[in-house]
């Protein structure tokens, strides 16, 4: 009974968690670009009452292990880098990822990364997320937009939008772009980048709509849109979340009767263990 008791608490436990994580997805139903988590339980160590023995020749035959589960525990909280619709917008420097990538981010040195591609310009004319961060991209010739290199390699940095030039826009392949005040000529400022990952799955969510690198995901690689596995981008849209939310309530519902069948474990354990305690009176 004892053993009954103490599964009950870990499937109230888990079973909590789990509560915790649909309703964190529910509430970011709208957020752009975020992923959905999800719960994914397994038990707990099986007690071996009577360990599984093999034929004895003609003597006797085999018989099976005999075990007693000792309750739930939580396998993984899994982040689902599923993609999901874009919304158009209309507005110049929104910019969704159709396919595998993330935009990369600057805060104060630290790279984080990033699906939602509400882009902003700040008082010093870089292009920034809606926290302020600084978005990256490659130095390219301003006349046709090929990258600049430096030692073979294309230049990493913080992307300028010159004030001299207005109408400004970005292209499917992520080229920033402006007209010239005073000839209207087009005018490459910048490029975009996306970062792709062996184990997306691996990144850990920072807050901010935003993710970093761990040591199971794998180093970031950079790469222009489409190009290197990197998708491609939808400009003048935003991506959606990928919260289904008749999942997510079939979900709750599912969780919480899970929770009440676990109480009633515990309840049921207590009452047994009562009537035990008062067999002598």
């Amino acid at each position: 009974m004892m053993r009954a008791l103490y599964s009950g608490v870990t499937g109230l436990r888990n079973h909590q968690t789990r509560m915790d994580v649909i309703g964190n997805n529910i509430s970011n139903v709208n957020t752009a670009g975020y992923k959905a988590s999800r719960v994914v339980f397994q038990d707990i160590y099986s007690q071996t009452i009577k360990p599984a023995s093999g034929p004895n020749g003609t003597v006797n035959g085999g018989t099976n292990p005999q075990q007693i589960g000792l309750g739930t525990s939580m396998a993984t909280i899994d982040v689902l880098h599923t993609s999901s619709a874009s919304q158009y917008t209309g507005r110049p420097l929104d910019v969704a990822v159709e396919g595998d990538g993330y935009f990369v981010l600057s805060t104060g040195g630290q790279l984080t990364y990033t699906r939602a591609g509400n882009f902003y310009t700040d008082s010093e004319n870089y292009l920034i997320s809606a926290n302020g961060s600084f978005i990256q991209g490659y130095v390219v010739d301003p006349d046709d937009g090929t990258l600049v290199l430096t030692a073979g390699q294309p230049t990493r940095t913080n992307i300028f939008v010159d004030p001299d030039y207005y109408d400004v826009t970005i292209d499917d392949n992520g080229a920033v772009i402006g007209l010239d005040r005073t000839t209207n000529d087009k005018t490459y400022l910048g490029q975009l980048i996306l970062a792709t990952f062996d184990n997306e799955n691996a990144l850990e969510k920072v807050g901010s709509n935003s993710y970093r690198e761990t040591i199971n995901s794998g180093d970031a690689m950079y790469n222009t849109p489409g190009n290197g596995g990197a998708g491609t981008l939808n400009p003048g849209s935003l991506e959606m979340s990928n919260v289904d939310l008749a999942s997510e309530f079939t979900d709750m519902i599912v969780t919480q009767r899970g929770f009440q069948a676990n109480s009633r474990i515990i309840t049921t354990t207590d009452s047994m263990l009562e009537e035990l305690v008062n067999l002598k009176r």
